[in-house]
């Protein structure tokens, strides 16, 4: 081992595992190519690229790279419905692909859903793919035992998806460990500490415009780690929201506008404790403020959405989605009790043009799915900035020809999760636009920067 060899292994920098890319076709765009040949010749890679630039042809061309290099079948696991989308793409692009709900092989590259992941041999495929990987953390705890599993043992693995950590640098770690690389707490080891100085990760990421407030353990950096963080995070990973973020041009990829507009709704029953509405504090009282409102909220949504083409409403509760699905005409509710392939058939019904207005909840369609065909929506805000994301990402896309508007529904009572959404959106920006120019800069240091061999002892690699 020579120094150079030795300070890189100590510095957790990835160089691949992988091997050159022999299929590159005329399909991909010049800043795709650039991606799938980066992934590839890392074997084990995450592609954060936003809503639109093409996750769904970069995935294929890297997963028929691997089959043909492997001779074994590549799996693709995606959300609910995104299966049919992944399949319809291939066909378009000439690549075979098949859908399997039962664990056979179809095709050399075998499309399935996660809820149907334990259904399937992981030694059966010679590589994995997991389209929008960050929708594994909606799963509960068993499902992502499954997921985190049948990735352990491969060889060749490709996380795909556009928020892989849209508020906390270090839900970064969670990737990390899925790709076989450093482990979620190694990282908080090496580039974070909290307040307490103890491994507890109960708490939440402390960024530079993060409140004092927050309870719990807050992570922050060391105070010589943010630059080595990034160029380790650019080892494995590459983020893109645009294609001049990786020095393409951004012809084409242009998004049209969009219109977020805030309904603020008088509640018609007044809080028992107050003589008139104040913004609830804490989740319990967020909670019922949230129920003691679900017709109010309900009626202005469905009056707002009344004479839409094609609508989303986007609830939480679930006397929320029966209510919508009762006062808006051509309304059809995609809820948690259906059965997959329930969900599968309305979420494509909906995709086909087929109803007017999908009732659903984030957790269940807000991720994957290409609805440019929509671009009216109706939210009912939560705490979580990334549901909200995706939510609205499945309309405002690249590809989309008409301005999105999005109605954002609340009270008096709901200002502070309205607020804490907001601000979770700046810092989501604040991260990327790091994450970026980190990842910018990390791809021109040079990490040969020694020219003379040096003998180190025996013991140094221990």
């Amino acid at each position: 081992m020579n120094y150079s060899n030795f300070l890189t292994r100590k510095a957790q920098w990835n160089e691949g595992n992988g091997f050159a890319a022999t299929w590159l076709p005329d399909f991909l765009f010049p800043f795709q190519r650039s991606l799938v040949e980066w992934a590839v010749h890392m074997g084990r890679a995450a592609i954060f690229a936003d809503c639109g630039l093409g996750k769904t042809p970069m995935q294929l061309v890297w997963a028929e790279n691997v089959r043909r290099r492997t001779g074994k079948p590549v799996l693709i696991v995606t959300p609910l419905a995104v299966s049919f989308q992944t399949e319809v793409e291939a066909a378009k692009f000439g690549v075979s692909a098949g859908i399997s709900r039962d664990g056979s092989r179809p095709a050399g590259i075998t499309v399935t859903n996660y809820e149907r992941l334990e259904r399937f041999e992981t030694d059966d495929f010679g590589g994995v793919v997991c389209d929008e990987s960050s929708a594994i953390k909606a799963f509960d705890g068993k499902r992502r035992a499954i997921v985190t599993e049948f990735l352990r043992t491969h060889r060749y693995r490709l996380l795909c998806t556009a928020t892989a950590a849209p508020n906390d640098y270090i839900e970064l770690g969670t990737s990390s460990e899925a790709l076989g690389y450093l482990g979620h707490m190694d990282m908080l080891a090496r580039f974070f500490v909290n307040q307490q100085r103890t491994a507890d990760t109960k708490g939440r990421w402390r960024g530079r415009a993060a409140p004092r407030m927050w309870e719990g353990q807050q992570w922050r950096f060391k105070g010589h780690a943010e630059d080595p963080f990034w160029r380790w995070v650019a080892s494995w990973a590459r983020a893109i929201r645009k294609p001049s973020d990786l020095g393409f041009d951004d012809d084409g990829f242009n998004l049209p506008p969009l219109d977020h507009r805030r309904h603020i709704v008088e509640a018609r029953t007044a809080r028992d404790d107050t003589l008139f509405d104040i913004p609830a504090s804490g989740l319990h009282e967020e909670r019922a403020e949230a129920r003691r409102t679900i017709t109010e909220r309900c009626e202005t949504a469905a009056r707002l959405l009344s004479d839409a083409a094609s609508a989303v409403a986007w609830c939480q509760l679930n006397a929320e989605g029966t209510l919508l699905t009762n006062l808006l005409d051509g309304a059809v509710e995609v809820s948690g009790s259906d059965m997959a392939d329930a969900k599968e058939e309305k979420l494509l019904a909906f995709g086909r043009g087929e109803v007017r207005v999908l009732v659903t909840k984030p957790v269940i369609g807000a991720w994957g799915l290409n609805w440019q065909h929509c671009h009216r929506m109706s939210y009912f805000p939560s705490h979580s900035y990334e549901q909200y994301y995706q939510a609205v990402r499945r309309s405002w896309r690249f590809g989309q020809a008409s301005p999105v508007v999005v109605d954002v529904v609340t009270t008096e009572g709901g200002a502070n999760v309205f607020k804490n959404l907001e601000r979770k959106a700046g810092q989501a920006d604040r991260m990327f636009d790091a994450l970026t120019a980190h990842m910018r800069n990390a791809l021109h240091i040079q990490g040969d920067t020694y020219d003379k061999t040096v003998e180190v002892p025996p013991w140094a690699g221990c």
